[in-house]
């Protein structure tokens, strides 16, 4: 891994704020991050993301607690296509290079990196393995990634759509509706 960041965001959607620790590097991406929210209940989410080579998720393993129960999602994915949570499969989502966890503007990252978007013209259509907060619930997504000029890249998932600030080293900066990023080290 050649760079680490720290980076912090506050969450407006979930009334919280989120820290990533990340190092990337040589197409490969590991972070994990802390999040707390009060939306729609108070709650507390850790997590850890690896990536393969080209920003495939590889694992995703979170933790999030609540005042009346506790979760865990253990996501796997082959690299070949298929997804397991918790060791179960979730056919739903085969197919799916990468996860998208709700609230969490880091996931948004990988496809950005991927296919360059953030600095040159282009569109894509991806399958996302959505892991909503705080249920933990796997769900399959289809999300769109625009390039709208250096550094702006549109996203949009049926009829929600959002113009993110992303940096040069692909790290959103401002999701509007979502989060803006607090600090960067």
């Amino acid at each position: 891994m050649s760079a680490s960041r720290v980076i912090t965001w506050d969450v407006s959607a979930s009334r919280g704020v989120e820290t990533a620790w990340v190092e990337l590097g040589g197409g490969v991406m590991r972070a994990r991050g802390r999040a707390v929210g009060t939306v729609p209940e108070p709650y507390w989410v850790s997590y850890e993301l690896e990536t393969t080579e080209g920003f495939v998720t590889r694992r995703l393993s979170v933790r999030v607690e609540t005042a009346a129960q506790e979760r865990v999602l253990d996501l796997r994915h082959d690299g070949h296509g298929t997804w397991t949570g918790n060791g179960e499969p979730l056919p739903c989502v085969d197919g799916a290079l990468d996860c998208d966890l709700g609230l969490c503007p880091l996931t948004n990252t990988m496809p950005v990196l991927r296919h360059g978007l953030h600095r040159a013209p282009g569109e894509r259509e991806f399958l996302m393995a959505w892991v909503s907060v705080p249920e933990l619930a796997v769900r399959p997504s289809l999300q769109t990634y625009t390039h709208l000029g250096p550094g702006r890249v549109r996203y949009a998932s049926g009829d929600f759509r959002s113009d993110l600030e992303i940096d040069a080293e692909g790290y959103v900066v401002e999701y509007p509706s979502l989060a803006t990023r607090l600090t960067v080290r």
